[in-house]
């Protein structure tokens, strides 16, 4: 599983990256964890609003810090 917080860099999107890795060690398995700040590959998503949370290429939050346990719920469904 590709996993992809899109930011600029800000404080939350840091944030993001912390719990997206604390759910990662959660569910176990292999998975990557990948920060992009590139704001023309963030732009390719159509995303406005970050961070932005990205599971294998599907957008599935944007605008928010999520819990772990939300993270780990979108990373299921």
């Amino acid at each position: 599983m590709k996993i992809e917080v899109l930011g600029t860099g800000c404080c939350s999107c840091d944030e993001l990256v912390e719990i997206v890795k604390q759910a990662v060690a959660q569910v176990g398995g292999f998975h990557s964890v990948e920060k992009v700040e590139d704001i023309m590959k963030i732009m390719e998503y159509q995303v406005i609003s970050t961070p932005g949370l990205v599971i294998d290429g599907v957008v599935k939050s944007t605008g928010k810090v999520l819990s772990v346990d939300e993270v780990v719920a979108l990373m299921d469904g």
